[in-house]
C-alpha cells in the first residue's frame, strides 16, 4: 500500500475530512488532496507530523510493503460507534456514481414539477375573476386541480422510483466505509472534472431563485398597485418558473457532488457526521412529515398555492438551526 492510500485510510478511520486534517497539519486542503492522489509527497517534517497525529510509525507510512498496522498502533483510531467497516469496490463505486447521475435528474425534475404544479390554478382562477379568460369558476378550479395532481403525482412517482433504486446504496450515507485501491483517485478525478459545472450551475440556480421576485416588481411598475389581478397572477407564474428552474439546477448538481463526497467520506459524510445523522433520524422524519402536512393543509384550506411554497425554504433553514441546537445539547450532556 502506497503512502497516498495510507493517508486516506488513516484520515477516514479517524473520521476527519481533508479540511480537518489540513488544519491539524497547518497546510492547505489542496496539499492533502495532492498527497492522497499521489500527485506530490509531504516533506519529512510533515511525515513526522502525520506519524504523530495518526499515532503510527514513520516506517508504516513510508514503507509500501508494510500494509498491516502493528497491534500497538491499531488502537489509536477513532472509529466512533462503528463495529464493521464496509468495503467498496471500484465496480460498486462506479455503479453508484452512474446511478446518482440518473437519480439526480429524476429528483430535480420531481422538485421542479412540485413547484410548477399550482401555476394553472393561479392563472385560471385569476383569469376567471378578472374576466380575462372566458371560463366558469368550476372549470377553472377543475382544470387547475387536475394539472396540479398530475404534476404532483408524476413527481411522487419519480421520488418513489428513485428512492427504491437508491435503497441499495443507503449504507454509503449511513455506515463507515473503506474504498478499494484506486477508488479515491477515480472519484477525485471525476470531482475535479465536475467542479466547474457544479460551481456554474449552483451559481445560476441561486441567482434564479434570488431574482425570482423581479416579475412581481415589474408588474407593480407597469400596472400599479390597483392594476388587474390577472397580470399579478402572470407575474407569480413567472416567479414559480424561475424558482423551479433554479431549484432543478441546485438539486441536481448538489446530489451529484454529494455522491462523490459520500465515497470520499468528506463534507457532511465524515464518520462523525454519519453518527450524528443517525441520532437525528427520528427527529428528521417527524419534522418533515409535520412540515408536509402543514404545507398541504394550508394550501388546500386557503387555496393560496402562490404563497405556500415559501414553507419549504423556511423549513429547510429552520431544520438546520434545530439540528445545530440538538447537537449542542448532546455535546453538553
Amino acid at each position: 500500500m502506497i503512502l497516498a492510500d495510507k493517508i486516506i485510510e488513516l484520515r477516514k478511520k479517524n473520521g476527519w475530512s481533508q479540511e480537518e486534517l489540513a488544519e491539524k497539519l497547518d497546510v492547505s486542503r489542496q496539499s492533502i488532496s495532492k498527497w492522497e492522489s499521489a500527485q506530490s509527497m509531504p516533506d519529512m517534517n510533515k511525515i513526522l507530523k502525520l506519524s504523530e497525529i495518526f499515532g503510527v510509525s514513520t516506517d508504516y507510512l513510508l514503507k509500501d510493503e508494510i500494509e498491516v498496522l502493528a497491534a500497538e498502533d491499531s488502537g489509536n483510531y477513532d472509529t466512533g460507534s462503528y463495529e464493521n467497516v464496509r468495503m467498496v469496490s471500484m465496480e460498486e463505486a462506479d455503479g453508484f456514481l452512474n446511478f446518482k447521475n440518473i437519480f439526480a435528474s429524476r429528483i430535480s425534475i420531481g422538485v421542479m414539477m412540485c413547484i410548477l404544479s399550482p401555476i394553472m390554478i393561479i392563472l385560471l382562477s385569476a383569469g376567471h375573476e378578472t374576466g380575462k379568460i372566458a371560463i366558469s369558476e368550476g372549470s377553472a378550479n377543475g382544470i387547475g386541480f387536475l394539472m396540479l395532481f398530475i404534476l404532483i403525482g408524476g413527481a411522487v412517482a419519480l421520488f418513489v422510483i428513485s428512492g427504491l433504486g437508491n435503497s441499495r446504496y443507503e449504507y454509503l450515507e449511513r455506515e463507515a466505509i473503506e474504498t478499494a485501491y484506486g477508488v479515491s483517485g477515480m472519484v477525485r478525478d471525476r470531482r475535479e472534472r465536475f467542479k466547474n459545472t457544479y460551481t456554474t450551475m449552483l451559481t445560476i440556480g441561486i441567482v434564479m431563485c434570488v431574482i425570482s421576485a423581479v416579475p412581481i416588481f415589474i408588474a407593480l411598475i407597469v400596472v400599479g398597485e390597483n392594476g388587474n389581478d390577472f397580470y399579478y397572477a402572470i407575474a407569480v407564474a413567472f416567479l414559480l418558473i424561475f424558482v423551479a428552474i433554479g431549484s432543478l439546477l441546485i438539486v441536481r448538481v448538489s446530489i451529484i457532488w454529494g455522491s462523490m463526497q459520500m465515497l470520499l467520506e468528506e463534507g457532511g459524510y465524515t464518520r462523525s457526521e454519519k453518527l450524528e445523522n443517525k441520532k437525528n433520524e427520528v427527529f428528521a422524519g417527524t419534522y418533515w412529515c409535520l412540515v408536509t402536512a402543514g404545507y398541504l393543509a394550508y394550501s388546500f384550506i386557503t387555496n393560496r398555492w402562490d404563497r405556500s411554497w415559501i414553507v419549504w425554504p423556511v423549513a429547510g433553514v429552520l431544520y438546520g438551526a434545530l439540528v445545530a441546537v440538538l447537537k449542542a445539547v448532546r455535546s453538553r450532556a
